[in-house]
């Protein structure tokens, strides 16, 4: 992870995934860690940057289509995450469920 790690944050998952941002996908790793979800785009992308939401703000996740030109479903191995201001995270991986379950674990961990 290119990212700096916090006092005390730990990954706990790691993956190849694309950001899904309008019509455009941008290709990277998505980094689970028990603070934040971070997503950095690799070199190949004429973009790139990190992408980053607060575990304490994920209002709510649920697995989605890909969408080809953000228009049209094609595929369902995506993972929406939004947050507490309604912004949309779409990402496309593989496992989403177990990518699901382990966001939804670290959510749970950190208000338990």
């Amino acid at each position: 992870m290119k990212s700096a790690l916090r006092a005390g944050e730990m990954i706990i998952k790691e993956g190849p995934a694309n950001l899904q941002k309008n019509i455009e996908t941008v290709g990277g790793k998505l980094y689970l860690t028990n603070q934040r979800l971070v997503f950095e785009a690799h070199n190949l992308n004429v973009q790139s940057f990190a992408a980053e939401v607060e575990i304490s703000n994920i209002q709510s996740l649920e697995k989605a289509w890909t969408k080809f030109l953000g228009l049209m479903s094609i595929f369902p191995n995506s993972l929406s995450i939004y947050t507490k201001q309604g912004k949309e995270f779409r990402y496309v991986l593989f496992g989403r469920g177990a990518w699901a379950a382990a966001i939804t674990a670290t959510i749970q961990g950190a208000n338990g």
